[in-house]
């Protein structure tokens, strides 16, 4: 596959995730700087691994082994069946995520070989094609070459693989997603070109190193699954010509396993349809689209009282749902996700293991109290837990 790639100024800061951003986006990051492998986490990562797979050989000559390593290159390589580990638990610990019922069934693709933005760009494509699937998601990662002493492994500077652009229009308002904002303003920086489409995806953004020159790449036809949205009952909603990508990968959360950061890792689960219909779509600082379903609906706008926020939220969220069915694309309903995470709970406590939660990210922003998530306490979040994903050092 043919990569089109194009080159920006050295020193541009990567664009990151983070909860709930207003327009601007969140402030840009720092790099974190490649150290030497803390010896303890090492440790106590691989009698972890011996102590949940125990066909997995000797633990204390496995110890022995990555200590001395350690000692002799200030890091460690994982086993393959140690990083397909790591990489699951830190699904399983992912103290925001309602989908890790499924933590096991993560496909974890090794490609610690990869470090060229080249490279890295081709994987990620193909990691939305295999994670489309045809419409039947599938949880993967990718999970490139680790960060060294020395040797910074590479970074994606998009927060997820897909994202639509997002611009400030002549009049003050937005066309595409605010959330965009920041990576569009960046991407058009190294010359890429905006076009009036408000679903417009943007490019993919790669460095092969902190400081590095970033390189960008047009995400090729056949990798981005997209469906349109139209309602069952108002086909009205077709006219509004909206769509969603069906592949949520977030891209800029590095993954630690056992004291060994891998910056670039992308993963991606499927998508809850509150995500896209109560926070996406509606939420004021994102397409904003209540007000636009309220008056198409006939809805009374005059005072908050007549709840027609309310009333467009069901309406978009029942598009939503009924959008990805009709399409055949993997989508949870909040009800449903929500009975499933106590599920996963259950499972762990069997197991003797807690399972950390923030709950305002596990209730569901449409109908919470409906839910049976909302009606409980959760093992208290342990930002020091690993295997985990990591916010990028700010």
């Amino acid at each position: 596959m043919r990569l089109r790639r194009k080159s920006a100024p050295v020193g541009v800061c990567p664009f990151t995730s983070g909860a709930a951003p207003g327009p601007q986006g969140p402030p840009r990051p720092r790099e974190a700087v490649p150290r030497v492998t803390d010896r303890r986490e090492a440790e106590r990562f691989v009698r972890q691994f011996h102590e949940e797979e125990p066909r997995a050989g000797d633990a204390e000559r496995r110890v022995r082994e990555v200590l001395a390593e350690i000692d002799r290159t200030g890091t460690y390589e994982h086993t393959p069946q140690e990083l397909a580990f790591g990489a699951r638990v830190a699904w399983r610990n992912a103290a925001r995520c309602i989908g890790r019922l499924y933590w096991r069934s993560l496909v974890v693709r090794d490609l610690r070989h990869v470090s060229s933005a080249d490279g890295v760009a081709g994987a990620c494509f193909e990691h939305l094609r295999l994670a489309g699937n045809g419409g039947r998601i599938r949880p993967v990662i990718s999970v490139f070459s680790p960060d060294r002493p020395g040797r910074p492994g590479p970074r994606i500077v998009n927060d997820q693989l897909v994202r639509y652009a997002g611009h400030r229009t002549p009049e003050g308002g937005w066309a595409g997603d605010p959330r965009g904002a920041e990576p569009t303003a960046l991407a058009r920086e190294l010359g890429w070109k905006r076009t009036d489409d408000p679903f417009q995806v943007l490019p993919l953004m790669v460095r092969e190193r902190p400081g590095a020159r970033p390189e960008w790449y047009e995400l090729p036809d056949g990798c981005v699954m997209e469906v349109p949205l139209r309602h069952p009952d108002h086909p009205w909603f077709a006219e509004l010509g909206l769509r969603w990508y069906a592949v949520p990968a977030v891209s800029d959360m590095p993954l630690e396993i056992g004291g060994v950061r891998y910056p670039a890792a992308p993963f991606n689960g499927w998508y809850m349809g509150v995500e896209i219909g109560a926070r996406n779509l509606a939420d004021t600082d994102r397409y904003d689209l209540l007000p636009v379903v309220a008056d198409r609906l006939g809805l009374d706008r005059s005072s908050e009282r007549t709840l027609w926020r309310d009333r467009a939220l069901v309406e978009l969220n029942v598009a939503v749902l009924h959008s990805f069915e009709e399409a055949g694309v993997t989508m949870a309903d909040h009800h449903t996700e929500s009975e499933r995470f106590l599920r996963h709970i259950d499972r762990e406590a069997r197991h003797g293991r807690p399972t950390p939660a923030d709950w305002s990210w596990i209730v569901p922003p449409v109908s919470g109290s409906a839910t049976p998530v909302f009606h409980r306490y959760y093992d208290p979040v342990d930002d020091s837990l690993r295997p985990a994903f990591v916010e990028r050092e700010r």
